[in-house]
């Protein structure tokens, strides 16, 4: 669900960003997804670990990108500190469960 609000939040971003930061910010969301995906379908705690742990990077890059984008007047503030927070509490939940599986 977050990765499709970062999209429609990326809707807006002018032609010029296509290849910038429209695409790095859609890319590290749908990571955070897919690596979370692909950890839960991993055999091994090491495996599972392993992509939670992309995952989480994913998460923080998508933190960055939010961050800048609202620096440069590209989304509006209140949207995009509210996704910023949606990533920390997914960063804080991945953190409980690279801890207990590790």
């Amino acid at each position: 669900k977050i990765a499709v609000e970062v999209f429609n939040l990326t809707n807006e971003l002018p032609r010029s960003e296509d290849y910038g930061l429209t695409s790095q910010i859609r890319r590290s969301s749908n990571g955070v997804a897919s690596n979370i995906s692909e950890g839960f379908g991993r055999k091994t705690n090491k495996d599972k670990v392993h992509f939670y742990i992309m995952a989480r990077g994913s998460a923080f890059e998508t933190q960055n990108h939010l961050i800048y984008g609202t620096k440069v007047g590209y989304f509006d503030k209140i949207k995009a500190q509210e996704l910023e927070t949606n990533y920390s509490e997914l960063i804080f939940e991945l953190n409980k469960l690279i801890g207990y599986l590790g």
